[in-house]
């Protein structure tokens, strides 16, 4: 049975959420989501939504500071778009019932926190839960919506394309891509259901679960941009990851991350006898972007030995902290830290995806009725790093312009509901007895991918990661083929999928900048390498 839906939304992060609640006025709409609704990146988000609020700020000012962190490879006209719409987006959320800090009682008088890279007070917040503060309005209001059907604990195995040739007399002149819906795993009944779709968006976030050490949930195994990619979509950038300066480090404290916000309030960045060291590395010092810190702690761990450095804002009034950061004090006191007594032991731990699923400025990849939006997806906003804080806004922003280009879109789609889609067919699989394979596997990826493909890279490095991703591909492909499929498995199937697209993005560019640093290659290359980097799998 084919089931059926007009607007597809794959992801329920604040990119999928917002985007689903605006194209339900105009159809029916099927949210899929791995695990629960709220179980996403998004709720996790603490440091806010960067913005021009402020009379000392500006559009200009905004655009600058994305353009300084991008290092290059930003497009500015893409840069100039979200900037100047981001105010909107944000009142949008507001009008939806969102509370963020105030300083006054007018309706948009938000308190401004500053963070890395930003020139200005300008990041929106609720306290150090901003994420959580968003993902639970746009739940709210999605759940009330008739139109949309949310279907939990249910995974994407692979999207559902068809090609349309256009013929120039006796030649075929183009071959176009065209993406009807997906095949789902309902993760109960280990069914896998045919979803046709008008319009399908991938919302998926991240892909950071690919290295050891992350600040991401589970869930962050860049299933996006590997359907996508397998679909033939083009995918760019992929080898800068950003490696978030500040993850707690503590045996028991999986994945907690201390916001960039700390530093924007005043904490300062200390090795294992007290001593500052930033001022080494960037004039900008703690408030430097995070490419210029988490490489300066990198280099100061290597060169110490040391498990972490510090961080330290225990020089502010403890009041003060508490009140500003009371999901990280707390969070902290869990695990025998006081930070208005303490220091913080932190280390970098891989945190955002500035590369994904290429698009234009409307959020549409080059598969026909696909678009990609949020962490997912390239726009060319972010560049070679992301400043601080632009994430959200980016999501907010192309969530939007996603939804204006796919109605249009999906107004000119003919046969809106197809029943000529082949079913899944499971025909010669068995239940698998060997799971071993996938957690192997699975560990292998994660720990080849933080020695290899790191911080800190080398082509020799990169060489030796793709020889080894390639065999272990193999291993997946005949598993996957062999055996019927389950969550785990299509998981481990996009985790490797990413980390090859990764490490062969890293190959290509012979150079360092941004979040790419290849010690063979210490400089950056403008004549050669002023340009994405696009990858798409040949048929």
């Amino acid at each position: 049975m084919i089931k059926k839906t007009d607007f597809l939304v794959i992801g329920s992060g604040i990119a999928g959420l917002s985007y689903a609640l605006k194209v339900a006025q105009f159809g029916k709409v099927t949210i899929i989501t791995k695990k629960k609704i709220q179980k996403t990146n998004t709720a996790l988000a603490q440091g806010g939504v960067a913005s021009v609020f402020s009379k000392i700020d500006s559009f200009g000012l905004h655009i600058k500071d994305t353009l300084d962190a991008g290092d290059g490879l930003c497009n500015k006209d893409v840069a100039t778009m979200v900037v100047k719409d981001g105010p909107k987006r944000i009142k949008e959320l507001v009008k939806q019932g969102a509370n963020f800090n105030k300083h006054g009682s007018g309706e948009y008088d938000f308190s401004l926190g500053q963070e890395g890279g930003h020139s200005a007070k300008r990041i929106v917040y609720a306290h150090d839960l901003t994420g959580k503060e968003i993902e639970d309005t746009l739940v709210k209001n999605v759940e009330h919506n008739e139109n949309i059907t949310i279907l939990e604990d249910h995974i994407a195995v692979n999207l559902v394309t068809f090609s349309s040739s256009i013929r120039s007399g006796l030649l075929v002149t183009q071959r176009e891509n065209i993406c009807c819906g997906a095949y789902v795993l309902d993760n109960k009944s280990g069914e896998i259901e045919t979803f046709y779709a008008g319009v399908t968006l991938l919302a998926t976030g991240g892909a950071s679960k690919v290295y050891l050490y992350t600040s991401n949930p589970d869930i962050a195994t860049g299933d996006g941009i590997a359907m996508a990619y397998r679909a033939g979509a083009s995918v760019a950038n992929l080898e800068f990851v950003q490696f978030h300066p500040t993850c707690l480090y503590h045996p028991e404290a999986k994945n907690f991350l201390i916001s960039e916000a700390v530093r924007g309030e005043g904490a300062v960045l200390i090795d294992f006898k007290g001593k500052r060291f930033m001022e080494k590395y960037s004039p900008d010092k703690e408030l430097a972007c995070r490419d210029v810190v988490a490489r300066a702690i990198d280099t100061e761990l290597k060169k110490t030995g040391a498990d972490a450095v510090f961080l330290d804002i225990s020089h502010k009034d403890p009041g003060f902290i508490k009140k500003r950061f009371p999901n990280i004090y707390s969070k902290c006191l869990e695990h025998g830290i006081d930070m208005t007594k303490d220091p913080i032991p932190v280390v970098p731990a891989a945190h955002y995806m500035c590369g994904g699923v290429a698009t234009d400025l409307n959020g549409k990849t080059d598969v026909q009725r696909l678009y990609a939006v949020g962490e997912t997806a390239c726009t060319g906003f972010h560049g070679a790093n992301r400043l601080a804080s632009n994430s959200l806004l980016e999501a907010l922003v192309y969530s939007h312009r996603a939804y204006q280009a796919s109605i249009e879109e999906f107004k000119t789609i003919e046969n809106k509901v197809s029943t000529t889609l082949e079913l899944w067919d499971e025909a010669d699989t068995t239940d698998s007895d060997e799971a071993i394979v996938v957690s192997h596997n699975w560990d292998e990826i994660r720990r080849l991918m933080w020695n290899y493909v790191g911080i800190v890279r080398s082509d020799k490095r990169l060489q030796r990661a793709l020889r080894r991703i390639q065999n272990i591909q193999k291993e997946i492909n005949e598993y996957y083929w062999n055996f019927k499929i389950t969550f785990d498995l299509i998981e481990l199937r996009n985790l490797a999928t990413v980390a090859e697209l990764i490490i062969e993005s890293a190959l290509m560019r012979k150079e360092s900048r941004g979040l790419h640093y290849n010690i063979e290659y210490p400089e950056k290359d403008d004549q050669n390498w002023l340009q994405p980097t696009i990858l798409k799998k040949r048929f």
